[in-house]
């Protein structure tokens, strides 16, 4: 009964060993599948668990022939679990690795070689002395193992003097500490395996010890783990999904090793490795999760920066656009009021000839002093200094005048100027005057600049509880396409463009922002090209 219990001891430790080194090695594999160091760790912890599966194996059966096969396998995986560690060693922590063409033509063929000579009767060719289950056999030893051992050793040990060099020469801190960790455990492994595969064995003639092989390798493979990707280790929910694995992987295992019957041991043998197999992609999903996360993480940090970035940008752009502004507006209403002088005579009478190209020039400045006005009311809109200075309006008044304003300039395309006035008294709105204006003038001149022949019409009455403006014309039309970029900063139509080459696209945007700071709306309205266009604002009744 407690020989029994003892070997179901050694079970249990061995499945955990191999349950983590699966694990583990799908671990470090998810944490990025295209580095050639994680796939050749995940090769190596494969070929590791496998060989730990036979080795053990190989001595709890007394059957000479099935003896003979375990240990032949223990020998092939044991070529391929060396030439794993040597490659690790060789290519740890790069992503990318090139191969010599020496690598490839010698190295790999001697290394297929002595492992298909390993299952033949060259290595083993019969069992001398079969012992009981749970102890090691002796078999025959044949030439092959004069091949075998150079070529296991020699890998090993080319391992171990690539890691020692790394350590030596490499100077980058990071890099040496990882390079460290490796040689740690790899010198941790050879240790027990040198000691309890042949010091204790030879010297002690107990050789209890071998069949738990995967115990004396699996300190490699936590260690190795934790420097390849220790920079994640620390994730509280990957880290939580691989030891629920794990934990589970030995719940089951557990069960199986305690099995009171073989239909009930193939059950839960199957049980087992489902879980394990569920496991790791349940740790691939999650670690999947958590790296998009990280990289949407990064992304929202480096969006943050550049908004950061470009609200200085704006700033500064803002900024600008306010000091230049007022610089230009200065002389530019200098020369406006020197220009109404001689057109008016204060310096005598002009020569007819002369008289149009001054109004050309007065009318050119007047435009550049609209666009300065524009240009500083963007600046003081987008850097929040612009304030409402409210007071009761007559908007039937204001709109009376801007009307009386522009009414020359109609009659000067010959289009009717109409103003179509409530039916029914209009109550006052508590608004900007000077800001609400600059919107009904701005609607009403465009829709004179941009009419050819027809008429303007402007109406106003109560919606509910909002006074509603209209500016009708019969002009050019707009797509929905123009339409919808209307109201946006610097955008001019294909009409407008057209018909009028002043303007930079600002009036219309201007008008929405003070309409927007009345807490009103402002839109367009068109049925298509050729068909006019109307411009709606409400503003709300306050008292």
């Amino acid at each position: 009964m407690n020989l029994n219990i003892f070997q179901n001891l050694d079970l249990f430790s061995v499945g955990v060993v191999v349950a983590a080194t699966v694990v583990l090695g799908f671990s470090v594999y998810f944490s990025n599948p295209k580095s050639i160091t994680n796939k050749t760790f995940l090769w190596f912890a494969l070929v590791t668990a496998i060989w730990g599966v036979v080795n053990y194996s190989a001595y709890q059966t007394n059957n000479p022939v099935y003896v003979l096969w375990l240990l032949r396998l223990i020998m092939f995986f044991a070529v391929w679990q060396a030439f794993a560690f040597f490659q690790f060693c060789f290519v740890f922590p790069q992503t990318e690795r090139k191969f010599s063409k020496t690598y490839i033509i010698t190295l790999i063929p001697l290394v297929i070689a002595t492992s298909l000579i390993a299952l033949t009767p060259l290595l083993f060719s019969k069992i001398v002395h079969l012992s009981e289950a749970g102890t090691v056999s002796d078999p025959d030893r044949g030439p092959g193992l004069f091949l075998f051992a150079p070529v296991a050793v020699g890998l090993v040990l080319a391992g171990l003097a690539i890691l020692f060099k790394k350590v030596l020469f490499i100077r980058e801190p990071e890099f040496k500490r990882n390079v460290k960790l490796v040689l740690a455990g790899s010198l941790i492994m050879f240790t027990l395996i040198i000691v309890f595969n042949f010091v204790i064995p030879i010297l002690m003639h107990n050789r209890n010890f071998i069949p738990l092989g995967a115990l004396f390798v699996f300190p490699f493979i936590a260690f190795t783990s934790y420097a390849v990707i220790k920079h994640r280790l620390f994730n509280i929910k990957v880290l939580a999904t691989e030891i629920l694995t794990v934990v589970l992987a030995i719940v089951t295992f557990l069960e199986t090793i305690f099995s009171n019957s073989v239909g009930i041991l193939i059950f839960r043998s199957s049980i087992f490795l489902l879980v394990l197999s569920f496991g790791v992609l349940l740790i691939r999903s999650v670690r999947k999760e958590v790296e998009q996360r990280e990289q949407l993480q990064v992304l929202t940090n480096k969006l943050s920066l550049a908004n950061v970035e470009l609200k200085k940008l704006d700033k500064a752009k803002s900024e600008f656009v306010s000091i230049a502004s007022h610089q230009l507006r200065t002389p530019l209403t200098a020369s406006k009021g020197y220009l109404s002088l001689v057109l008016g005579g204060t310096y005598g009478k002009l020569e007819e000839k002369l008289l149009k190209p001054l109004h050309n020039v007065y009318e050119s400045n007047e435009r550049l002093i609209r666009l300065v006005n524009d240009l500083l009311s963007l600046s003081r809109i987008e850097s929040g200094k612009i304030k409402l200075e409210p007071e009761q309006l007559n908007l039937q008044e204001l709109i009376q005048s801007v009307i009386e304003e522009l009414d020359i300039k109609a009659k000067q395309k010959n289009l009717q100027l109409l103003f179509k006035e409530s039916s029914q008294p209009l109550p006052s709105v508590f608004a900007d005057r000077e800001k609400i204006r600059n919107v009904i003038l701005n609607l009403i001149d465009n829709a004179i600049r941009y009419t050819e022949k027809g008429s303007i019409t402007t109406a106003v009455e109560q919606v509910k509880n909002n006074v509603h403006l209209s500016v009708t014309d019969t002009g050019a039309g707009m797509t929905k396409v123009e339409l919808d970029k209307l109201f946006e900063s610097f955008s001019r139509g294909q009409a407008g463009m057209k018909l009028s080459t002043e303007g930079a696209g600002l009036g219309l945007y201007i008008a929405r922002q003070f309409v927007k700071m009345h807490k009103g709306r402002i839109w367009a309205e068109s049925p298509g090209k050729g068909q006019g266009s109307t411009f709606h604002v409400e503003l709300p009744i306050k008292t």
